[in-house]
């Protein structure tokens, strides 16, 4: 478990300095990817679904 945490963390750090580039390459999209893997196996999957899912319902209530 620690070691599937440190890999999002370190993903994660990773994703946000590409975004803050500019510029993405396929190395850059496949690191998103894993992060997205990884944080789906993750303890914190269950948390974003429900956040997620949360922050929808409220999108999807609002009239324009």
């Amino acid at each position: 478990m620690v070691l599937s945490l440190s890999v999002v963390v370190l993903l994660l750090i990773l994703a946000w300095i590409f975004l803050r580039s500019g510029g993405l390459k396929f190395s850059h999209a496949l690191v998103c990817v894993l992060l997205g893997f990884y944080l789906a196996s993750s303890s914190m999957a269950a948390t974003l679904h429900d956040g997620l899912t949360a922050t929808a319902n409220v999108v999807s209530s609002l009239n324009p």
